[in-house]
């Protein structure tokens, strides 16, 4: 999130990390163009109106090099002009403030579940069914009470079901950048799915990583 009002950050974060999104924040268009260039985030939410850089600038930078994470604009200007120029600088979203939270929160859901290639919420893995915006996780007809942690982990594996995800990705889409970071949580965390969800559901490549089965 980038975004140089410290009220809406900490609001929105605040709401964003309830969801179980894992929030970084920068209040200023160069430490956001910086965050965008080093990390691999699921999605963006960035404001025009930005100190140092403008948001527009930083969109486009992002896309000449290639970085095509989910962009969702937030801005006060109301202006048609302001909207197409931020869509077609590269953005895929955008939503006007004042704005509801959970709207925020809606809208980062359906663009990451575009980005996956999928339309329903709902993720569905054989006999296991997430659904990210109840909270819940089912196997067959019966309800797997999971942590929040136990939840992320699992939901980033379904997402990326068949694919390998390495330790370090994991982390990275579990943690935010100031919390500790330790890889054998994460062991900790994928053991007890197992536990919950049966051995063969995340298979583990020595070395490499996970696999949702």
């Amino acid at each position: 999130m980038v975004e140089d009002d410290h009220e809406i950050a900490r609001r929105l974060g605040g709401a964003l990390t309830e969801a179980g999104f894992v929030v970084e924040s920068a209040g200023d268009g160069e430490t956001g163009l910086l965050l965008g260039q080093t990390n691999d985030f699921d999605a963006v939410v960035l404001d025009l109106g930005l100190p140092l850089l403008s948001g527009i600038e930083v969109l486009k930078r992002w896309r000449r090099e290639g970085r095509d994470m989910p962009v969702l604009i937030l801005t006060a200007r109301d202006a048609w002009t302001d909207r197409v120029d931020g869509l077609n600088a590269g953005a895929d979203d955008y939503l006007g403030k004042p704005f509801q939270n959970a709207e925020v929160v809606a809208r980062l859901r359906a663009l990451t579940r575009r980005s996956a290639g999928r339309s329903s919420p709902v993720i569905e893995r054989g006999d296991i069914v997430l659904d990210p915006v109840a909270g819940t996780v089912r196997r067959g007809d019966q309800v797997v009470e999971l942590t929040a942690r136990e939840l992320k982990v699992l939901a980033y594996l379904m997402h990326r079901a068949g694919r390998l995800v390495s330790q370090a990705e994991l982390i990275d889409h579990v943690y935010s950048l100031d919390e500790t970071r330790e890889s054998n949580t994460i062991e900790v965390y994928v053991g007890r799915l197992r536990k919950k969800l049966g051995k063969d559901a995340i298979r583990t490549i020595r070395g490499l990583g996970y696999k949702f089965a």
